[in-house]
């Protein structure tokens, strides 16, 4: 029993469920990367948290505030002549200063679409999530070389293990 309002304040703080967002930041330019986007969302789904909303967004469309709604992000984008995709690089622009002293310890995914090998994405982008003060929470997932119908289930897994850690806390 509560004896005063302090006290039925923390109790409805600890006891109500909290809500978490997961955003997914999707460059998909082809059918093949649609597949994986989508992979993510069905393993977002079949993580049943239902304390976790999730929302995917295009780089070009995403804005700082949803950046600073969400309690995870999952980066995915596609290799590029040895770099991320021009609209991945854009959206870390528009975000980078805006976000960089609200989001520190945001744990982070990363997903690439690679034709070669990936290296100089992942190097960029770990060094730009690194600078924000980011924490990465799952190990880069780099799907390289001709397109193969086994990129699915990983990514698949990425999304179902970013939903679930949100739901659970660990992340």
């Amino acid at each position: 029993m509560c004896t005063s309002l302090a006290d039925t304040y923390l109790q409805v703080c600890y006891t109500a469920p909290m809500h978490k967002k997961l955003l997914i930041i999707a460059h998909q330019p082809s059918t093949n990367t649609q597949q994986m986007a989508s992979a993510f969302i069905a393993g977002s789904c079949a993580a049943e948290a239902e304390n976790v909303s999730i929302s995917m967004v295009a780089p070009l469309e995403c804005q700082p505030k949803q950046l600073l709604d969400a309690d995870a992000v999952l980066i995915f984008t596609t290799e590029n002549l040895g770099y991320m995709a021009g609209t991945t690089k854009d959206w870390f622009d528009r975000v980078y200063y805006p976000v960089l002293e609200l989001k520190q310890g945001l744990p982070y995914a990363l997903v690439i679409r690679a034709g070669t090998d990936g290296t100089g994405t992942r190097r960029a982008i770990e060094s730009i999530c690194k600078g924000l003060r980011w924490n990465l929470a799952q190990p880069v997932l780099v799907c390289k070389g001709p397109w193969q119908e086994d990129f699915i289930q990983p990514c698949f897994e990425m999304g179902q293990y970013m939903t679930a850690g949100l739901d659970l806390g660990i992340l």
